[in-house]
């Protein structure tokens, strides 16, 4: 089972001083905004919802503690070494110093000073705590402020001269919501050179440039160091950190953010392009919200189910496509097959995983089938799944709730056609898939309390007959499990499309 280790949120960027003003007069930087309303009802109204803040929601479900009493800081510095409860929440409030509020002469904000603060914060949380690890929570620039102290700072040797301990080594899994981790292009054209220099100030904007991130991303480089051929700002190399344990949240809303969504473009989430809010080989999801905001990343329910589950769900299930072998294109036709994906879990009211075309963000099949390493040994990825165990919910009503988590993945493909540089549209049906069905997928434990291990039964969405609800589990026989990997056969309806030898392969495990 996950630990339950300290927390620490670092937030994004805010701007020149006017904004960091702002900013540091917000005791909690911003990560304890709610929001109050879903987008609209079945009439096509907004309603009213209360998602009461990621702060708030870790207490409340988790038992989480912030402990405060005017400076958590000096709250911390004030206590022995070990003295304080492990779960527990932290702010690092790295902007104060760049502040015109606290009568002090403020100093330049500057990201590597930050990741080397974060450094010593870290190292002040583990030693009162006496945890082993933290969770890192960041949002936009938190996160390269993290990755900063990760892959640079944590290697290098302290101004006495002194090694310091390896990021890897003190921080266990690692959230980003809309992290540019392969940069923020400031070249795309003179309208958004004007809104960076606007929003950014004249230096804050090579921040996200990723020309320059080489400099506090490498830890033999300095600021200004041009990068070598071949370096990608949004890999973490496995010295540094393990990117199994970082879970990417990418935005996909791009109309509910700011003046920067109109040079950005509808592949992003208003500030951060879709393509650069990730980590290669990272744990990700896509959700259909802004960068931030009361519609934004942070503060959605989508963006903390994500997070809940990442940080502390015992089960750990990925699904991937193998043997994928699409139908040979129409001789003069460009075609482009497609997939969607959404991902929902049993008891929640919202999406948690949403890669569609609509949003700008489907799957390219054609892409996934041409890459070398598409092979039996070396699946498409769709999706991974974290689960949380069933007595984590109400103690009160434990006795109802079934001894198996269930989880729906719904699946669409489809395909476009190019004829001379143009969507060909003669046999084209809007709205209608080539193949469209639902995966229900449980996993637990029959009702035979003397089974011991983890089971899984599958059933697609087409197949069942009445109320998906009054069947648990969803079939009789569940799949067979060989060393925790699980082989189900995608229905003739899809194989003509997907090709014959087409499966979905399932590797559950429990996670530590």
């Amino acid at each position: 089972m996950p630990a339950m280790l300290p927390i620490i949120y670092v937030r994004g960027y805010a701007g020149g001083t006017r904004g960091i003003d702002k900013q540091v007069d917000d005791p909690f930087y911003g990560f304890n905004d709610g929001s109050t309303h879903v987008r609209t009802d079945g009439d096509g109204d907004p309603r009213f919802y209360q998602f009461e803040s990621p702060l708030l929601r870790l207490i409340n479900d988790e038992d989480y503690e912030l402990f405060v009493q005017g400076d958590q800081s000096a709250y911390l510095k004030a206590r022995g070494d070990g003295e304080i409860e492990a779960r527990s929440i932290w702010v690092y409030r790295f902007y104060d110093a760049s502040a015109t509020t606290f009568g002090k002469e403020p100093v330049d904000f500057d990201i590597e000073e930050a990741a080397v603060g974060l450094y010593e914060y870290v190292q002040l949380v583990l030693g009162k705590t006496g945890a082993r690890r933290v969770y890192l929570l960041a949002h936009s620039m938190g996160g390269l402020v993290c990755r900063c102290m990760l892959q640079k700072v944590s290697l290098q040797k302290d101004s006495e001269g002194r090694d310091r301990t390896p990021g890897k080594e003190l921080v266990d899994r690692f959230f980003t919501f809309g992290t540019p981790h392969g940069g923020i292009d400031f070249e795309a054209g003179s309208g958004l050179i004007d809104w960076a220099l606007e929003t950014f100030g004249p230096n804050g904007s090579d921040i996200f440039s990723p020309s320059k991130m080489y400099g506090y991303l490498h830890p033999d480089a300095q600021w200004g160091d041009r990068a070598p051929e071949g370096w990608r700002p949004h890999e973490i190399p496995a010295k540094a950190f393990d990117s199994k344990r970082v879970f990417c949240l990418i935005g996909t809303d791009a109309k509910d953010y700011g003046l920067s969504r109109k040079v950005v473009g509808p592949k992003s989430d208003g500030l951060v392009m879709i393509d650069n809010a990730y980590v290669r080989n990272a744990h990700r999801a896509f959700v259909y919200r802004a960068h931030s905001g009361r519609y934004g990343l942070v503060n959605s329910e989508e963006g903390y189910q994500n997070l809940r589950r990442f940080l502390f769900g015992e089960l750990e299930v990925r699904v991937e496509l193998r043997n994928l072998k699409l139908p040979p294109p129409k001789p003069e036709v460009k075609e482009s097959w497609q997939a969607d994906i959404r991902l929902s879990v049993r008891g929640l009211p919202i999406v948690m995983h949403e890669q569609l075309a609509a949003h700008h963000c489907p799957i390219q099949l054609n892409m996934e089938q041409d890459q070398k390493r598409d092979s039996a040994d070396a699946p498409v990825p769709l999706t991974t799944v974290f689960l949380l165990d069933r007595h984590r919910f109400d103690p009160n009503v434990k006795n109802e709730l079934s001894r198996r988590c269930r989880y729906a993945l719904h699946l669409r493909v489809f395909r476009l056609e190019e004829k001379n540089g143009f969507f060909f549209w003669n046999d084209h049906i809007e709205q209608t898939a080539d193949w469209d069905d639902t995966l229900i997928v449980d996993i637990g434990q029959p009702d035979d309390a003397q089974s011991e291990g983890l089971w899984a039964w599958t059933a697609w969405n087409s197949a069942v007959e009445g109320p998906t609800a009054d069947r648990d589990p969803i079939t009789a026989g569940p799949l067979g499990f060989v060393d925790n990997v699980a082989i189900l056969e995608m229905p003739p309806t899809a194989k003509s499309i997907l090709g014959d030898a087409a499966q979905l392969v399932f590797t559950i495990g429990q996670r530590e």
